[in-house]
């Protein structure tokens, strides 16, 4: 078996699309270089938040086991990858983006196992029949979108104006340990599970829209109640993890404003918290011809951010694709927390 080599090519038969983000930061990877090796995987983990492979190759003549951490189970089904499409004793051929520590821990990019050949699906949610109301399934419409190196993360860098105590907090996260919600499957409230529809399918429920309009993510199989009936938020002392959400028509746009967030590290993955006076106002317009949302949300929260962030993007409508739950696996998520 070759020992590990850095190389910046492998004829892949198997493509993972590049780069999935990962979820818990990409902190603490040198995201400027590639591992690429040979080894025989003994494990195929398919978990969430993230499906693992443990491939074990030689390192100066010595076993070596690389933990590789993929993207989670909804993303890789709608690439094609099942949980049979690796088993131990394959032999494969990877690159990976490695930790900066040297611990054989990667984001796999690429593995090539003989004789199998799956490739990436297009990069954008395809044009499906108009839908009649803002019900039903969605996702980000990339084009619409602007790119940032890093994904979430990157985003959030890029959008977030920190104050004095914003960035006091962020440079003391570490964001590779327990510190780190996501660790103990704890997800991250709106408008993270906005930002992350690129990925992740959102479902608004009109059911029961006189009363309350529910919306359904499978980022961290988040569940949230708008609450439609004209009452004001609860007093500032009552607190929830996805905050306290009341809405309200425009004409045709839904406006939802959320506030009561109970504290957070690490709500925008960058190691910047949240608190009570998070506040968040969140805009959903059907397009004329059906196919789109045109969302737009406000963030605000003068404890941490110097000031608001406002964004939108257009969703597309999904009704081909299936939600899927996302099951967070406590030890599956924690793969990532050094010792």
């Amino acid at each position: 078996m070759n020992i590990m080599r850095h190389t910046a090519a492998l004829a892949a038969a198997l493509v993972i699309a590049s780069p999935l983000a990962a979820h818990h930061s990409d902190a603490g990877m040198d995201m400027d270089s590639i591992v690429a090796f040979e080894g025989t995987v003994t494990e195929f983990a398919w978990r969430n938040p993230h499906v693992y492979v443990v491939v074990e190759t030689e390192q100066s003549g010595e076993p070596v086991q690389w933990e590789l951490q993929m993207g989670p189970v909804n993303v890789i089904s709608r690439r094609g990858w099942r949980r049979d499409s690796l088993v131990p004793g394959d032999e494969v051929t990877v690159r990976a983006v490695p930790m900066a520590n040297g611990r054989p821990y990667g984001l796999l990019r690429d593995i090539d196992k003989e004789g199998f050949s799956l490739a990436a699906t297009a990069d954008a949610p395809e044009v499906t029949p108009p839908a009649a109301s803002l019900a039903g399934k969605w996702q980000t419409d990339r084009s619409t979108v602007q790119r940032y190196p890093g994904g979430f993360d990157g985003f959030f860098h890029a959008n977030l104006v920190l104050n004095d105590k914003g960035r006091e907090a962020q440079a003391a996260f570490d964001p590779l340990s327990d510190d780190n919600p996501e660790s103990t499957c704890v997800g991250r409230p709106t408008p993270a599970a906005l930002v992350s529809t690129g990925l992740y399918l959102m479902e608004i429920d009109l059911s029961q829209q006189e009363e309350v309009i529910i919306f359904r993510s499978e980022w961290f199989d988040e569940v949230r109640t708008i609450y439609m009936d004209g009452r004001e938020h609860p007093d500032p002392s009552e607190r929830f993890v996805t905050g306290h959400s009341i809405g309200r028509w425009e004409g045709d746009t839904l406006v939802v404003d959320t506030a009561n967030f109970e504290d957070h590290r690490s709500p925008y993955q960058i190691g910047v918290p949240s608190g009570g006076q998070k506040h968040v106002v969140e805009r959903y317009t059907l397009t004329e011809d059906g196919t789109h949302i045109d969302l737009e949300f406000t963030l605000e929260d003068p404890e941490f951010l110097a000031e608001p962030m406002v964004h939108s993007r257009q969703l597309i409508h999904t009704p081909h694709l299936e939600m899927m739950h996302g099951d967070c696996d406590p030890e599956n998520t924690s793969r990532w927390v050094n010792d």
